[in-house]
């Protein structure tokens, strides 16, 4: 199995990288801070996903997200992430990849780079109560996608695409 996420600039990838290591609770935190496109990619369909991820990156530009609010997961927070763009280059990979879409890839995409997960929903209601009081929007770029093969809890790294302007 296979799972799709999007890059991120290397200062945004830090800070919420730094506030998955915060709320996340440590002994489930095996995977790093991330924006999800896809949770489940056929591995054995490998050499088309890789070749269709190289023509989509080399057809797109870094792209501007904007973190405009938190979310509540039930059981988690996560930061609520805007851009035109990047639900355009998913809309157009789901296309491609339509026929081994799971149903939570077929769904509607709300993308969210997840900081909190699997605590009591009074955890995570007290750390989204406390985020929301200092939370000022911002903004992130998306640099290309990470390709990532799931092993069961931990993701092992298999392939980067960077965008065409971010090499």
């Amino acid at each position: 199995m296979l799972l799709l996420t999007l890059d991120l600039d290397e200062n945004s990838q830090a800070f919420f990288e730094s506030e998955r290591r915060r709320y996340f609770p440590p002994e489930l935190n095996v995977v790093p801070a991330h924006l999800m496109l896809f949770h489940n990619l056929p591995g054995e369909e490998m050499a088309r996903i890789r070749h269709e991820l190289s023509r989509a990156s080399d057809a797109c530009r870094p792209m501007t997200l904007r973190i405009t609010r938190l979310r509540s997961l039930g059981r988690g927070v996560a930061y609520q992430v805007e851009c035109g763009s990047l639900v355009l280059l998913r809309a157009r990979l789901a296309a491609l990849f339509h026929s081994w879409l799971s149903p939570q890839d077929q769904h509607g995409y709300r993308p969210h780079i997840t900081i909190q997960n699997k605590v009591s929903t009074e955890e995570a209601k007290l750390t989204l109560q406390a985020l929301q009081a200092r939370f000022v929007p911002l903004e992130a770029v998306g640099t290309g996608l990470s390709l990532w093969s799931y092993l069961g809890g931990p993701w092992e790294f298999v392939a980067r695409f960077p965008f065409a302007s971010a090499r």
